[in-house]
Protein backbone atom coordinates (compact mmCIF):
# COMPACT_ATOMS: atom_id res chain seq x y z
CA UNK A 1 0.00 0.00 0.00
CA UNK A 2 1.17 3.32 -1.00
CA UNK A 3 2.66 5.75 1.64
CA UNK A 4 0.18 8.62 0.48
CA UNK A 5 -2.90 5.85 0.69
CA UNK A 6 -1.80 5.21 3.79
CA UNK A 7 -1.60 8.87 4.78
CA UNK A 8 -5.23 9.23 3.49
CA UNK A 9 -6.32 6.73 5.77
CA UNK A 10 -4.83 8.13 9.16
CA UNK A 11 -5.98 11.04 7.79
CA UNK A 12 -9.33 10.32 7.66
CA UNK A 13 -9.74 8.63 11.06
CA UNK A 14 -8.48 11.84 12.25
CA UNK A 15 -11.36 14.50 13.22
CA UNK A 16 -12.53 16.50 10.66
CA UNK A 17 -12.32 19.53 12.94
CA UNK A 18 -8.21 18.89 12.69
CA UNK A 19 -5.29 18.39 10.41
CA UNK A 20 -2.21 15.52 10.98
CA UNK A 21 0.12 18.94 11.60
CA UNK A 22 1.69 19.14 15.19
CA UNK A 23 -0.52 21.53 16.84
CA UNK A 24 -4.19 21.84 17.94
CA UNK A 25 -6.35 24.21 15.51
CA UNK A 26 -6.87 26.92 18.35
CA UNK A 27 -3.50 27.10 19.22
CA UNK A 28 -2.16 27.33 15.65
CA UNK A 29 -0.52 30.50 14.10
CA UNK A 30 -1.06 29.29 10.08
CA UNK A 31 -4.29 27.93 8.28
CA UNK A 32 -5.41 27.54 5.08
CA UNK A 33 -8.75 27.45 3.42
CA UNK A 34 -9.21 25.81 0.05
CA UNK A 35 -11.78 26.70 -1.93
CA UNK A 36 -13.29 24.66 -5.54
CA UNK A 37 -14.53 27.89 -7.21
CA UNK A 38 -15.26 26.12 -10.78
CA UNK A 39 -17.78 24.18 -8.44
CA UNK A 40 -18.66 26.42 -5.68
CA UNK A 41 -17.07 23.93 -2.72
CA UNK A 42 -15.05 23.78 -0.27
CA UNK A 43 -11.92 21.91 -1.71
CA UNK A 44 -12.18 19.18 0.80
CA UNK A 45 -9.71 15.65 1.08
CA UNK A 46 -6.96 17.75 -0.55
CA UNK A 47 -3.27 16.32 0.61
CA UNK A 48 -1.07 19.24 1.30
CA UNK A 49 2.46 19.90 3.01
CA UNK A 50 4.41 22.81 5.11
CA UNK A 51 7.84 23.55 4.43
CA UNK A 52 10.48 25.87 5.60
CA UNK A 53 13.51 26.73 3.95
CA UNK A 54 17.12 25.81 5.62
CA UNK A 55 19.11 28.75 4.10
CA UNK A 56 21.86 27.69 5.45
CA UNK A 57 21.66 24.40 3.21
CA UNK A 58 19.02 26.14 0.40
CA UNK A 59 16.79 23.65 1.08
CA UNK A 60 13.34 22.81 2.39
CA UNK A 61 12.89 20.94 5.10
CA UNK A 62 9.34 19.12 5.59
CA UNK A 63 7.40 20.44 8.62
CA UNK A 64 4.08 18.62 8.52
CA UNK A 65 1.38 16.88 6.27
CA UNK A 66 -2.12 17.23 6.67
CA UNK A 67 -5.34 16.96 4.66
CA UNK A 68 -8.12 19.52 4.26
CA UNK A 69 -11.23 18.65 6.18
CA UNK A 70 -14.93 18.37 5.01
CA UNK A 71 -15.01 22.77 4.95
CA UNK A 72 -11.98 22.36 3.28
CA UNK A 73 -10.20 23.74 6.16
CA UNK A 74 -6.52 22.57 7.55
CA UNK A 75 -5.27 24.55 10.85
CA UNK A 76 -3.08 22.40 13.06
CA UNK A 77 0.12 22.62 10.62
CA UNK A 78 2.64 24.10 13.25
CA UNK A 79 3.06 24.61 16.70
CA UNK A 80 3.50 28.10 17.96
CA UNK A 81 6.71 27.96 19.67
CA UNK A 82 7.95 25.72 16.09
CA UNK A 83 6.55 29.47 14.20
CA UNK A 84 9.86 31.06 13.64
CA UNK A 85 10.54 33.92 11.47
CA UNK A 86 11.81 32.34 8.00
CA UNK A 87 10.77 31.25 4.43
CA UNK A 88 7.42 28.67 4.25
CA UNK A 89 5.94 26.59 1.51
CA UNK A 90 2.69 25.01 1.28
CA UNK A 91 2.33 22.48 -1.14
CA UNK A 92 -1.73 21.29 -2.55
CA UNK A 93 -1.55 18.53 -4.23
CA UNK A 94 -3.99 19.73 -6.67
CA UNK A 95 -3.97 16.98 -9.13
CA UNK A 96 -4.70 14.05 -7.03
CA UNK A 97 -7.99 16.30 -5.86
CA UNK A 98 -9.21 16.90 -9.30
CA UNK A 99 -8.54 12.92 -10.26
CA UNK A 100 -10.60 11.81 -7.43
CA UNK A 101 -13.23 14.21 -8.42
CA UNK A 102 -12.59 12.76 -12.26
CA UNK A 103 -11.12 15.54 -13.70
CA UNK A 104 -8.12 16.86 -15.48
CA UNK A 105 -6.05 19.72 -14.59
CA UNK A 106 -3.37 21.71 -15.88
CA UNK A 107 -1.73 22.32 -12.62
CA UNK A 108 -0.17 18.77 -10.76
CA UNK A 109 0.08 20.80 -7.47
CA UNK A 110 0.37 24.20 -6.25
CA UNK A 111 3.18 25.86 -4.17
CA UNK A 112 2.74 28.84 -1.87
CA UNK A 113 6.09 30.34 -0.75
CA UNK A 114 5.83 33.53 1.74
CA UNK A 115 7.89 34.98 4.26
CA UNK A 116 7.33 35.63 8.15
CA UNK A 117 8.86 38.19 9.49
CA UNK A 118 6.70 38.58 12.67
CA UNK A 119 6.14 34.94 13.71
CA UNK A 120 3.82 36.20 16.53
CA UNK A 121 0.74 37.25 14.82
CA UNK A 122 -1.78 34.89 12.92
CA UNK A 123 -1.62 33.53 9.04
CA UNK A 124 -4.36 32.05 6.89
CA UNK A 125 -3.15 31.78 3.24
CA UNK A 126 -6.08 30.94 1.37
CA UNK A 127 -6.46 28.95 -2.02
CA UNK A 128 -8.83 29.85 -4.93
CA UNK A 129 -8.84 26.74 -7.15
CA UNK A 130 -10.02 25.71 -10.27
CA UNK A 131 -8.71 23.33 -13.11
CA UNK A 132 -7.11 25.59 -15.02
CA UNK A 133 -6.15 28.38 -12.48
CA UNK A 134 -5.52 29.31 -8.59
CA UNK A 135 -5.70 32.61 -6.60
CA UNK A 136 -4.00 32.72 -2.93
CA UNK A 137 -3.88 36.15 -0.79
CA UNK A 138 -2.82 36.32 2.72
CA UNK A 139 -5.99 36.17 4.66
CA UNK A 140 -7.10 37.26 8.64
Amino acid sequence: MSSNRLKRIKDHILSENQCSGMATPEGSPLTTHVLNTAEGVPGSHMALSLHRLDTGLAVWSLLSMGITNDDGRCTGLITREAFTPGMYKMRFETGEYWEHRGQKCFYPYVEVVFTITDSTKKFHVPLLLSCFSYTTYRGS
